[in-house]
């Protein structure tokens, strides 16, 4: 597998202080279990966040707190061996969420060639985390976004003004972007999506159609 497209920085330092909310943790682990360069990339910014901890002024802690920390490490194994683990065949911090297989994805017919299947979150949180199967050849209308939005190919590609999108690539956007995604001929394109706010179409019929599709 290539990847041609990766994760922010800003991005990576927030994965790496756990600052990112549920939706987006979940792409971002996926794509980290997809994605050698962007794994060594946060263990850089994790040694450097403990440098910087290191030149920090001491603080009083809860006495409780390193038995806390040590408990949480006996319960649960390290972040980045989890990431790298696969379930069937699809990464593990996916394949907690939706089972272990592609196949067995219960889609819902949102608009022409479109499907989609909503992920719930185990916690409160105003973005959303949805998988989208696209038909071949068939285009998003174009649209940008409020806020933040992350989007990981699983399979199948896709082109827009920003490249093309294949396995394990992830658009990684913010509000100043707007885009047309068409999936290439000969395999729908399956992507894992976490946003912040509504996608904002630029046209009318994309306009029309937003109620139903529900992006």
């Amino acid at each position: 597998m290539t990847i041609a497209h990766h994760l922010d920085d800003a991005t990576l330092m927030r994965y790496a202080s756990g600052d990112l909310d549920e939706a987006f943790l979940v792409v971002v682990a996926t794509h980290l279990a997809m994605c050698e360069q962007c794994r060594k990339a946060v263990r850089y910014a994790e040694e450097l966040g403990g440098e910087m901890l290191f030149a920090c002024e001491p603080a009083d802690m809860n006495p409780a707190a390193l038995n806390t920390l040590l408990n949480r490490i006996d319960a649960d194994e390290p972040a980045l061996a989890r990431q790298e683990a696969v379930r069937g065949d699809l990464p593990a911090p996916l394949a907690r969420k939706v089972g272990q297989s592609l196949e067995n994805i219960a889609w819902r017919r949102v608009a022409p060639g479109v499907k989609r299947h909503v992920i719930e979150m185990d916690n409160s949180t105003s973005s959303s985390l949805y998988m989208l199967w696209i038909a071949p050849g068939v285009a998003v209308p174009e649209h940008g976004h409020g806020g933040s939005e992350m989007t990981l190919i699983l399979s199948g590609a896709y082109r827009d003004d920003l490249g093309r999108f294949g396995p394990g690539d992830v658009a990684d956007l913010d509000e100043h972007v707007e885009h047309q995604p068409r999936v290439e001929d000969g395999a729908p394109c399956i992507c894992l999506i976490a946003t912040e706010t509504r996608a904002r179409f630029s046209g009318l019929i994309g306009r029309l159609m937003q109620p139903f599709v529900g992006i």
